[in-house]
């Protein structure tokens, strides 16, 4: 496949989730990754036919798994979508050096890959079908150097071998899931595949005394793992107790969260327990702060009033006596300026009628 042609269906791959909705990342955050690479077969050929004479024909090397290593800074954008920059760092050993289909022995080298590329992620809201994990997609593009120290052979300590190096530009495609860490806010486990290629390398070596340039390719597989930390992730916020007065419950939420804490589930089965003669109906209402968009604090505010029935029903009562409502940055507790996060209107309010 040609490089163009990967990066359009890694562009197509972005593009199918774009009506899901995101659990979003708001505002700079950093990552960190580690792992695995496998650098494909590469064909070695010479720029001129007089580099070719001096290689010989059919040349081409295989690399044995590697590893890599990513560091990123980026933003959220607060409704799914993600930049960074990142900066990486390839190495893989020679596995095989062939002449045409024949193994060539004394086998010896290293091929490494560094640089930075500009990375656009969607961040795909699932809900809690996964446990909290988030998928995302993303595509990447920037420049890579590709470095070959002493790649060819070494018998009896006579060398055919190729060092240099070269930039190039290149772009990958990324496909991970993230999983929250509750204690630690904004701390988030990640693991990820990223395929990653560039568009050539033309490498000139001193080739057993003769200036040589080379042709190679340099198409990567990378699987890692690693961390990574959203700086203005709200800290938690401890769920307030029952509100007595006409047998109304409020359960709290941290920060554009809809998941329950212990202390919000302790409420739930509280209300539940209260249920008793002459309840014939449970009103749900979901509500936010002000920190989001009208739009998204509408759908945020229903589904916690979802999270809380479903609680609810957990415990015993009966689905068709609930009623659930989202009202977004309606009817706050505490009146605030738009943008304000406030701890006490990111609730829901259980009413036993």
């Amino acid at each position: 496949m040609s490089f163009k042609k990967t990066l359009l269906a890694a562009a197509a791959v972005v593009a199918l989730p774009v009506l899901a909705q995101a659990q979003p990342v708001s505002g700079l955050y950093i990552g960190a990754g580690v792992g695995g690479n496998y650098l494909d077969k590469t064909d070695i050929t010479g720029a001129t036919a007089a580099d070719k004479d001096v290689l010989g024909s059919n040349l081409s090397a295989d690399f044995a798994w590697g590893y890599v290593g990513v560091l990123s800074l980026g933003w959220g954008f607060g409704n799914g979508l993600r930049a960074e920059i990142e900066g990486s760092y390839r190495s893989n050993d020679v596995a095989d050096v062939k002449s045409g289909s024949s193994n060539l022995s004394g086998q010896t080298g290293t091929a490494t890959s560094y640089g930075a590329m500009l990375n656009l992620l969607y961040d795909i809201n699932i809900g809690n079908a996964l446990g909290g994990i988030t998928p995302y997609v993303g595509v990447g593009g920037g420049y890579i150097w590709h470095d070959y120290d002493e790649v060819g052979t070494n018998v009896g300590g006579v060398k055919n071998v190729l060092s240099g190096d070269n930039g190039n530009w290149g772009g990958q495609a990324i496909a991970g899931l993230s999983l929250p860490i509750s204690s630690v806010p904004g701390l988030a486990m990640t693991a990820e595949y990223r395929f990653m290629m560039t568009s050539g390398h033309e490498i000139e070596s001193n080739n057993a005394g003769t200036r040589t340039k080379v042709d190679v390719d340099n198409v990567n597989h990378s699987l890692l793992v690693g961390l990574r930390y959203a700086f203005n992730a709200a800290p938690v916020v401890a769920a307030a107790a029952p509100v007595a007065a006409a047998k109304t419950y409020l359960v709290f939420f941290d920060w554009n969260k809809a998941d329950l804490t212990d202390r919000a589930r302790q409420i739930i089965g509280e209300a539940a327990g209260a249920r008793g003669t002459g309840v014939t109906r449970i009103e749900v209402n979901g509500f936010t702060d002000r920190s989001g968009s009208d739009q998204y604090n509408q759908g945020l505010s229903v589904r916690r009033a979802n999270a809380v029935a479903a609680e609810l029903v957990r415990r015993g009562v009966p689905r068709n006596e609930i009623m659930t409502r989202g009202f977004g940055e309606a009817n706050p507790l505490v009146p605030t300026a738009d943008g304000v996060r406030e701890p006490q209107n990111r609730r829901v309010e259980i009413i036993l009628k």
